[in-house]
């Protein structure tokens, strides 16, 4: 049994028209007409705990002799006939997952990962940060797991698994992405944690701006973090802002932390340049798998401008608008995603999608 929700209730803020990605495919349903499930779900528990981590190693190798990779993974117990493979954003790791996994588990077991450099994920030597170099260890990743699996992907993350299910698309079942950081090139400082993070960028005046942001505790960083990502950070659990704040805590004796999070800054905003072929919009079109994409009318970091048009730029894309939602929907809107992302699979299994 289904509901349908339609973004119409969340109206997308309108821009000036661009052209046509592609033509308009006239097989596809509305655009915005996302089926919810009705199917049982656990009840929602803020206040479960992460789920356990651990290592395991991704296929694959180079010249550089680095075999034996390793990525930490949080696995989420679940039915086994599906799997569900969570990739995080920029700054974020595999706890940003948690509560919609949970949702999920009647229906799929769930691994999320911590990318090279995040979370407890020591990056390989001379790992080049950029969503390239992040979508290859993910496709090494689910290479060994032997079997298509159901990708999902927020921000950074979201980047990272459109550019693997356009070129690996063996590997994927269905696409989730979650406010994924397509090309958005607006000056606003509002877009930041802490507005201090583009001077401290920049030479000279770059190291007092460095002093002070070092000397922001777990807490605080945690807190801007929240504040940045949630329409509502209010809504936010304590106890998460503690397990943020203390994960947070423990990176900070990682030597690799800062530069892996600076560098794949750089390489965002080098891939939001990047013209032609090589370009997010140009990967978009080539996902040929089912895909739900998901925005937030609040989210401040990725602006909810960009979500028709990565929506559209798919060919087999659905798109649902969650009023009063940020940058985190999975975090914020556990329960609707979770909807949306059942009633997906439930409409692929009678051909409706």
């Amino acid at each position: 049994m289904f509901e349908t929700a339609s973004s119409t209730s969340a109206p997308i803020p309108q821009h000036r028209q661009r052209p046509a990605v592609r033509p308009a495919d006239t097989r596809r349903g509305p655009l915005t007409h996302v089926p919810l499930s009705r199917a049982s779900l656990p009840a929602y528990d803020p206040m479960l705990p992460p789920w356990e981590g651990s290592w395991e190693a991704i296929g694959g190798g180079d010249d550089r002799g680095q075999d034996g990779a390793r990525l930490h993974v949080r696995r989420t117990p679940g039915l086994p006939d599906r799997t569900a493979v969570y990739v995080h954003g920029l700054g974020g790791s595999s706890t940003n997952w948690t509560d919609l996994a949970a949702q999920l588990a009647p229906q799929a077991e769930g691994i999320a990962l911590d990318l090279p450099g995040f979370g407890f994920s020591e990056p390989p030597r001379g790992f080049p940060y950029s969503l390239d170099a992040h979508a290859d260890v993910v496709a090494r990743y689910l290479e060994s797991l032997g079997r298509p699996v159901d990708l999902f992907g927020n921000s950074m993350g979201g980047a990272v698994s459109l550019l693997l299910a356009a070129r690996r698309p063996e590997l994927v079942r269905t696409l989730t992405l979650v406010s994924p950081a397509m090309p958005d090139r607006r000056p606003d400082p509002r877009r930041l944690s802490d507005p201090r993070m583009a001077l401290a960028m920049l030479p000279v005046i770059g190291t007092p701006a460095r002093r002070q942001l070092a000397r922001l505790t777990p807490e605080e960083r945690a807190l801007q973090t929240i504040r940045l990502v949630y329409a509502d950070a209010d809504r936010f659990p304590r106890h998460r802002l503690t397990e943020q704040a203390e994960e947070f805590a423990a990176r900070s004796k990682y030597a690799w932390a800062g530069a892996a999070l600076a560098r794949s800054t750089l390489e965002i905003f080098r891939s939001w340049f990047t013209p032609g072929p090589g370009s997010l919009w140009s990967a978009a079109p080539q996902v040929q798998v089912p895909t739900l994409v998901v925005w937030g009318t609040e989210d401040r970091v990725i602006s909810v401008r960009r979500a028709r048009r990565t929506a559209d730029a798919i060919p087999s894309a659905r798109l649902l608008v969650l009023p009063r939602t940020g940058h985190v929907a999975q975090m914020e809107r556990p329960v609707t995603v979770a909807r949306a992302v059942l009633g997906m699979w439930e409409h692929l299994t009678g051909g409706r999608w």
